[in-house]
């Protein structure tokens, strides 16, 4: 399982995915508006959503876990 984090302090301008989504290596899971800039936050690997932790609107700081994916 590899937990997802935020990179940026910012807010979630979109959420991409859904849980128990299948997803591939560097597809865009959701992004974060920091200063004005869409920063993408992209899947580590391939892998399953299993968990998604923060909804769109949501203010979140850096290193905080957004997602869970379990890899396959």
């Amino acid at each position: 399982m590899i937990n997802i984090v935020a990179e940026v302090t910012g807010k979630v301008w979109q959420v991409d995915i859904q849980q128990g989504q299948s997803v591939t290596e560097d597809d865009t899971l959701m992004i974060i508006e920091s200063m004005k800039m869409e920063i993408p936050v992209d899947a580590p690997e391939d892998g399953r959503i299993v968990e998604i932790l923060v909804a769109k609107d949501e203010a979140v700081v850096e290193g905080q876990i957004l997602a869970r994916l379990d890899i396959q």
